[in-house]
């Protein structure tokens, strides 16, 4: 056998191993009984679902849902996601189902199906420890008041008169506004807060009044899901048996309440066919006055952004080239931060980590979203304009700033009357870039509640829990937008060429 035909033969074998390697990732057995299911949760709501130090998932949920499995017959794997992810991915079945403190609404039995309730709860009232104006829920009126995107605590906000509701991805967001005196009060589940304020993580938060509401959790499951028996039998089980009073036992330190057999929500048929066209088709038409309103927010926040990003830009960019230190090291190392860290860590420091640290030094200091939106992005902006604006003058030929400082001009009159209008014609392609990457990165803003256009549809789907309609047309207006803001530099372009525009003239 040659040295060619066991190099083929090794090749075939790695390709062969390979491919069984796919298949068996892909295969996934989900036939009640044995199998694997795919259980979203969002490990940032302790005490039902968070992460232990060694990052290993834990909490009421996990537990509850490990014992349901292991009576059931099934294992478990988990994946992390966000909370107003999780009905989306069960209706499109990426998931198999979902342990996340979910309230069983009439809305969500629409689009799902909840098994039996595994919990009864309640939202609470939380604010600082120093508040003394909240006292009941009458006084949430004409209050800025923060909750989490898709849950119970934000329809209840919705109810409020005179109020400002800022909504955030998960509850510690939430809690962390509230601590910083980004909003007046929280709304959240009550076993929650009483957690977080028992572990210690929640200093200077006291509880107002609880229990606004008698809530039961469900585990949700995709519509017709042949798993949703299994759950349930499981569930039954470990209600029976007593595992389930352990465990929340083990949670609260006191014995359950008694929980309902059946749901006092039962779940419903989905819609099909022609209906289902002319309902997705409604639902787009109701929610684009409220989506257009998000894209000019967000054409306004791209534009302000831009600006400054381009005056801050244009100065670290002149400040690079000059010759002596220390300013060009200066502006490298801002250049080099900016660039080097993800945006949505920039916006996080900005709102978020600047009131804190400002808390440790004694003073309070607080930034409302749009300001840490323009400031975020303006910083990011800048760190990549100053390259585009180092590089555009580095083309300029270096003898036509010779030949104007021969002629008597200054430093600063070369570079605004020669070396600059030349270089803006080559910096201008690389600029329209930028603003469009801005445009798609205002989107980012929507981690802190700003409601742009991508944060006007996450609520929208909060609501009516139509993901698919809502986020196709969130992504045909921002197509729209960047092919308009395309279109306008190209011709902006064009003006600027002297070659084009006198063929155009002749």
């Amino acid at each position: 056998m040659t040295r060619f035909t066991v190099v083929l033969w090794l090749r075939r074998l790695v390709v062969g191993l390979s491919c069984l390697l796919l298949l068996s990732g892909c295969i996934t057995d989900t036939s009640p009984g044995g199998n694997t299911l795919t259980v979203a949760t969002e490990p940032t709501f302790p005490p039902f679902e968070f992460q232990s130090v060694s990052g290993e998932l834990q909490g009421f949920d996990i537990d509850l849902m490990n014992a349901i499995a292991q009576s059931a017959g099934f294992k478990v794997k988990y994946q992390n996601m966000p909370f107003a992810g999780m009905i989306p991915a069960l209706q499109a079945q990426t998931v198999d189902a979902a342990v996340a403190a979910m309230t069983i609404t009439a809305e969500r039995a629409k689009t799902i199906s909840f098994s039996r309730p595994y919990f009864k709860s309640g939202l609470a009232i939380v604010t600082r420890t120093d508040n003394q104006s909240i006292i009941n829920f009458d006084n949430l009126k004409n209050k800025t008041i923060g909750v989490q995107i898709g849950t119970t605590g934000a329809q209840k906000a919705k109810s409020i008169s005179g109020s400002e509701i800022r909504t955030f991805n998960d509850s510690p967001l939430t809690l962390q506004a509230l601590i910083n005196g980004n909003v007046d009060a929280v709304l959240n589940d009550r076993v929650v807060i009483l957690y977080g304020i028992k572990s210690g993580n929640l200093n200077g938060l006291k509880v107002v009044r609880s229990l606004l509401t008698e809530e039961f959790y469900g585990i949700p499951t995709p519509k017709g899901s042949p798993n949703l028996q299994a759950i349930n039998q499981g569930l039954e089980t470990v209600l029976k048996n007593g595992i389930y009073a352990k465990i929340y036992q083990k949670w609260f330190g006191i014995q359950p309440p008694q929980l309902p057999e059946k749901s006092p929500i039962e779940n419903q048929a989905p819609e099909t066919g022609v209906s289902q066209l002319f309902t997705s088709l409604s639902i787009i038409f109701k929610s684009l006055p409220t989506l257009l309103s998000g894209a000019l927010v967000t054409l306004e926040l791209t534009a302000i952004s831009i600006l400054l990003g381009t005056i801050g830009g244009t100065l670290i960019g002149i400040v690079r080239l000059l010759p002596t230190p220390p300013l060009p090291w200066i502006a490298r190392a801002y250049v080099d931060f900016f660039r080097g860290t993800p945006l949505l860590v920039q916006i996080f420091m900005i709102y978020f980590g600047l009131p804190a640290l400002a808390q440790n030094f004694g003073f309070t200091f607080t930034l409302n979203r749009l300001a840490a939106a323009v400031i975020a992005l303006s910083l990011n902006s800048a760190a990549y304009i100053a390259e585009v604006v180092r590089a555009g003058i580095q083309s300029i030929e270096p003898g036509q700033a010779e030949a104007s400082q021969s002629l008597g001009l200054s430093s600063v009159q070369t570079m605004r009357y020669v070396i600059f209008p030349q270089a803006l014609r080559q910096m201008l392609p690389p600029l329209g870039n930028e603003f469009i990457s801005l445009l798609k990165d205002t989107s980012l803003v929507a981690i802190i509640g700003f409601e742009e256009l991508f944060r006007k549809g996450q609520l929208i789907v909060a609501d009516n829990y139509r993901s698919f309609e809502i986020y196709a047309t969130v992504a045909l207006v921002y197509l729209f937008l960047t092919l308009l803001s395309s279109q306008a530099f190209s011709h902006f372009e064009r003006s600027l060429n002297p070659i084009k525009k006198n063929s155009q003239r002749s």
